[in-house]
């Protein structure tokens, strides 16, 4: 629901600190808080402050003083939303802020929705649908790299990008929309070779940004790591060398770990979750046997399969272990990094053997380890950033992140295949624009140039509320 004639009122800082914020926007806002806010110098006014300009004072109810406050004042459009509005910086006292929002809606302000005020920046063209979309990426951002990622689509790389290539399809689509216009006199307007050059140039890009996703999906989200290999060939004990800490119990006990295990880390500025499973092996024991069914369920999950095995082990052994795994994750995109772990420094001669004998093959890699020691442990996070793409330099890459955004360029890149073949087949102008303008409209989508109420309905409804 779009309430821009309104006035809304929020918390905009979470729980957990000294101070809190207090954010108003709309048209009344200045005056809403006017009632409510009694300046420390008599003299000021607050519906005379100018924008950018910051009061202290007291939030009072009546003669009752709240809280010692400074308001700062926000004129339209140089605001977040580009309204009026105020932000109310207060002691973080959950008693203390209902309060201040009780005062502010019996005043005449509404409680907001979650994203209301970064749907009013975008109603208000303070920025379009991808970048308010980053707004919410930038806050749930738990690395360097998804950070950085979202702080170059909110600063409108990725809006510049689509921008770049609906101007070249509406300048294509015009063209053609002339010359249907003149139809009965046989006018040619546009060259098609050079129609053809931009929409193959459209295409070309439009299929990068697409291949993009599932490395934006990575960094956005995470990558998810599972560790798998048999019984006591030390999956627990590379979980807690690689998280730093003693997360599972480690045991010579066979079938020690029952369940999964999970846990997150960060690597280079990438964010990996990290899956501890129940070792692989035919028991009888009930409870183990559901925990080796969730290791297969955790397998089909993850992007990248970490099997550990032994140096100890028989060649058979390794042999039936990496056959096994083979079958399960027999599926395009997964990534095998086969572990051969507790090899010590007297046991590399054997390493040409083992090397020789499992022979990695497509989307496999093969290291060495001691996840007692640390040994080749550096080496391992190393290669999880180069099989994963995530160890590339994102400064000046547009990658797409968003599942919405990427759903829409797959019906661009769908319908200039079409334009393509129709030009290439000389098929009527009048159907080739119609794939023409099928795929400005696609790209309109992600921007926010073309819109509905129910997409901006399901995009801002995950915001928190304040944002």
């Amino acid at each position: 629901m779009i309430r821009i004639d309104e006035t809304i009122c929020a918390p905009a800082t979470a729980g957990g600190g000294a101070i809190a914020i207090i954010r108003i926007s709309g048209a009344q806002s200045i005056s809403i808080c006017g009632k409510i806010f009694f300046p420390s110098d008599l003299k000021i006014n607050l519906t005379e402050q100018k924008g950018y300009s910051i009061v202290y004072g007291e939030i009072r109810s009546g003669e009752e003083i709240i809280d010692d406050v400074l308001v700062s004042v926000f004129r339209t459009p140089h605001s977040y939303t580009g309204e009026d509005s105020i932000e109310i910086s207060c002691h973080a006292s959950r008693y203390i802020q209902q309060r201040i929002l009780e005062l502010l809606i019996s005043n005449g302000a509404l409680a907001a929705y979650p994203g209301e005020f970064t749907q009013r920046a975008f109603l208000n063209r303070k920025m379009d649908l991808s970048q308010a979309e980053a707004v919410a990426d930038l806050i749930a951002a738990e690395s360097r790299k998804a950070h950085k990622v979202a702080m170059n689509q909110m600063r409108g790389t990725f809006s510049d990008e689509i921008s770049i290539l609906r101007a070249d399809l509406l300048h294509f689509a015009s063209l053609i929309e002339l010359e249907l216009d003149f139809g009965e006199e046989d006018v040619e307007f546009a060259d098609r070779g050079k129609l053809k050059e931009i929409v193959l140039k459209v295409l070309k890009v439009t299929k990068e940004l697409t291949s993009s996703f599932s490395l934006g999906n990575a960094i956005k989200n995470g990558v998810p790591v599972v560790i798998t290999g048999r019984t006591n060939t030390g999956k627990s004990t590379l979980l807690n060398r690689l998280l730093n800490e003693e997360k599972a119990i480690v045991s010579e006990i066979p079938g020690t770990t029952r369940d999964y295990i999970e846990d997150t880390v960060v690597i280079d500025g990438i964010q990996y979750r990290f899956t501890d499973t129940a070792g692989l092996r035919e028991t009888g024991d009930i409870i183990e046997n559901m925990g080796i069914k969730r290791t297969h369920e955790k397998i089909e999950e993850a992007s990248v399969i970490l099997l550990v095995t032994d140096i100890n082990e028989g060649k058979q052994t390794l042999s039936d272990t990496l056959g096994i795994m083979r079958k399960i994750i027999a599926r395009e995109g997964k990534k095998l990094i086969i572990l051969v772990n507790k090899t010590d420094d007297d046991m590399e001669g054997n390493r040409p053997g083992i090397e020789a004998d499992i022979k990695p093959g497509e989307n496999e890699s093969l290291l060495f380890i001691s996840a007692k020691t640390g040994y080749g442990v550096e080496e391992l996070k190393a290669k999880l950033g180069e099989i994963t793409g995530t160890d590339n330099d994102l400064s000046e890459t547009v990658i797409v992140t968003n599942v919405r955004h990427y759903e829409a360029l797959l019906k661009v890149s769908e319908s200039l295949e079409r334009v393509n073949r129709g030009l290439e087949e000389k098929i009527p102008d009048d159907l080739v624009a119609i794939d023409v303008r099928h795929a400005i409209h696609y790209l309109g989508e992600i921007t926010g140039e073309i819109t509905t109420d129910e997409i901006l309905g399901n995009i801002f409804k995950n915001f928190c509320i304040g944002k």
